[in-house]
């Protein structure tokens, strides 16, 4: 069987464990956090490790809230992202606090990854669907060897994907005919109104986006080719911040984007009609505890994953 992890972002989860950390609030009916419905969903699709990536700072932490509990039941790998981990010749700016984005956690992963991997955000539930559909592209399509750059991701309907409670960032997707991704940008503070989502681009531009537009959650299907990009792109990233700048993040979207530009990835759109959910803001729990809930009552999980 052909070997695949799982990548989970989650080193933004925050300098504590408790109330207010919302990638670790309980959500389903057994005090599962929605890390575990990921993992749960990652596994029955075929996938054979977990990697997290963490900060060093939370590893104790992180192992007793929900690290040492997966290891019981699959291989994990942990990988660590840092803001002072740069390339030799660059030093963090003492004014920043802004970890450096996607790009630089998913590069992390370098030394515990060798094969084709997802990737996902620790904080988003995605549906079953998504983990299927990467995970056979994956084992059935792709070949890293032949195509090193011949990656995928899962594309979700913006409509499913918005919040009620606030403004989202989602990369916005342009989709050829062929299923092939053309381009993606960053779009933010998403919110619906009628019968489109309005927003801002990254010059802060008001933006119209239609609800059926496929949109970019940070689920990839990536190839370990990729993190040798990362590596290779990630100094030139830092060479070119601006005198000041201490926000700019080295992201996914922007990388894929760029390699997609310059002809040297080819990115296939698997869409994906699940419904999202993310704890995005406080008031988002309860409708998250609900949507669980209900998938609990029709048998789509268990009582207890785990």
């Amino acid at each position: 069987m052909k070997e695949t992890s799982l990548v989970i972002m989650a080193a933004g989860i925050g300098s504590r464990f408790g109330g207010g950390i919302k990638q670790l609030e309980p959500v389903g009916p057994s005090g599962e956090i929605i890390m575990d419905y990921s993992i749960y969903d990652a596994l029955n699709a075929g996938f054979n490790k977990i990697v997290f990536i963490i900060r060093k700072d939370l590893e104790q932490d992180f192992k007793e809230i929900i690290g040492n509990r997966i290891e019981k039941i699959a291989p994990v790998e942990y990988a660590f992202q840092e803001l002072d981990d740069l390339p030799a010749g660059f030093h963090k700016p003492e004014e920043r606090t802004k970890p450096w984005g996607t790009g630089q956690a998913i590069l992390c992963t370098k030394d515990v990854i060798q094969e084709p991997f997802a990737v996902i955000n620790a904080d988003d539930y995605y549906g079953k669907e998504g983990f299927i559909k990467i995970h056979d592209y994956l084992v059935n399509q792709m070949d890293p060897d032949v195509r090193p750059f011949d990656l995928c991701m899962s594309g979700f309907i913006l409509g499913n994907t918005l919040s009620e409670n606030g403004g989202v960032t989602r990369g916005v997707c342009q989709v050829g005919s062929d299923g092939v991704l053309e381009k993606v940008t960053e779009t933010y503070e998403l919110i619906m109104d009628g019968g489109e989502a309005h927003g801002r681009d990254e010059a802060g531009n008001p933006v119209k986006v239609s609800l059926d537009q496929n949109v970019s959650m940070n689920m990839w299907g990536l190839s370990p080719a990729f993190l040798m990009e990362l590596e290779h792109g990630f100094p030139v990233f830092l060479e070119n911040l601006k005198e000041g700048d201490i926000k700019s993040e080295y992201l996914l979207p922007k990388i894929i984007d760029r390699l997609i530009s310059q002809d040297k990835a080819r990115v296939h759109v698997l869409e994906t009609r699940d419904k999202w959910f993310g704890v995005t803001y406080k008031e988002d729990k309860p409708a998250v505890s609900a949507a669980i809930k209900d998938l609990v009552s029709k048998g789509i999980y268990p009582e207890r994953l785990f």
